[in-house]
């Protein structure tokens, strides 16, 4: 049994914000001042963390080099990350007991993220919550289930994730410092930690950010009508180049679709003033054989409708890609 999400939305609608809100900061300077202290010592949080901050005037700029020093320092240890999800799983049908030993847990990952400088999701947002509470932030860590083009969930699923949010300027606002990070990568030798910055995580649009992360307190998602758990799982797959551009695939809901033959799909995508919809297009798989297709484009104000006809039966993985980067999959089936 799975646990049970807490459905109940507060009477007063969260006040939440997004990166955009932002958009005449440059953030330059706070990452430089994140690059000057690489590899400075966790022993001492408060002296680190006014390192990081005194010299910069706003909070956001303050907030950013916390951020970004955390994902550039701090290794994605997947050892770590197997040991809890072991634990996890076999406290997930008490929900109660998971909650007592994650409060108890993270105190542990924290002294060994200070002694070793790695840790899993858990340990990233613990190092997050407590910088930015010394530098005098309201920041919480969030726990829950993160979705990626590897790790499929299902109803039964135990949460798996762990990241922040961050209060700024009176607006809550959404991060991820352990997918900023970089990646783990599973080879023949043993899991490797490729560490390569992100920065579509930092203060991510809530809407796009439920697409792969999905918290156990439902109001957590900062947004008014938030998906149920089943449509979180059943939904696209969303990559890292999504958030990069701020593309929001939103219709179909659902990833696997089944459809007859010469019916026409609609893939509609919220996306910026900045995208131009023709960089944008389709690649089709079938039976292992990619096909670059550029489907009709139709603007619909804030909104785009990638339109294709499907005209022989199979089974395809649509793709949709800006350039080389992937922004989101979805799965047709054509019938007769």
């Amino acid at each position: 049994m799975r646990f049970v999400l807490l459905l109940f939305l507060s009477l007063t609608v969260s006040i939440h914000g997004q990166r955009t809100d932002f958009e005449n900061i440059d953030f330059n300077k706070a990452d430089s001042v994140a690059a000057l202290y690489k590899g400075e010592s966790l022993k001492n949080l408060p002296v680190l963390t006014h390192k990081l901050t005194a010299s910069l005037s706003t909070d956001v700029e303050k907030f950013r080099a916390i951020y970004t020093w955390v994902s550039t320092n701090i290794e994605n240890d997947y050892d770590s990350y197997l040991r809890t999800s072991k634990k996890r799983k076999k406290l997930l049908d008490d929900r109660e007991a998971y909650l007592t030993w994650n409060n108890s847990f993270t105190p542990k990952v924290f002294e060994n993220l200070i002694k070793y400088r790695k840790t899993a999701c858990t340990g990233y947002a613990y190092l997050v919550r407590e910088m930015a509470t010394l530098a005098g932030f309201n920041c919480q860590i969030i726990n829950g289930y993160g979705r990626t083009p590897n790790l499929l969930l299902n109803a039964k699923s135990q949460p798996n994730h762990s990241w922040n949010k961050i209060e700024l300027n009176g607006k809550w606002y959404l991060c991820d410092t352990t997918w900023s990070a970089g990646r783990v990568m599973l080879e023949n030798d043993g899991p490797t930690f490729q560490q390569n910055y992100h920065d579509g995580y930092f203060l991510a649009e809530p809407a796009l950010f439920a697409k792969n992360h999905y918290p156990l307190e439902i109001t957590a998602t900062l947004l008014e009508n938030p998906l149920s758990f089943d449509e979180f799982i059943e939904g696209p797959i969303v990559y890292k180049d999504a958030f990069t551009h701020q593309i929001n695939p939103v219709s179909p809901k659902k990833m696997h679709l089944e459809v007859t033959k010469n019916e026409i799909v609609d893939l509609v995508l919220e996306i910026p003033k900045n995208i131009q919809p023709e960089n944008l297009f389709l690649v089709l798989n079938n039976g292992g054989n990619d096909k670059i297709v550029q489907p009709n484009i139709i603007d619909q104000q804030n909104n785009i409708v990638l339109r294709h006809g499907f005209m022989k039966k199979g089974l395809y993985d649509v793709h949709i890609k800006k350039g080389d980067e992937l922004i989101a999959t979805y799965v047709v089936r054509v019938k007769r």
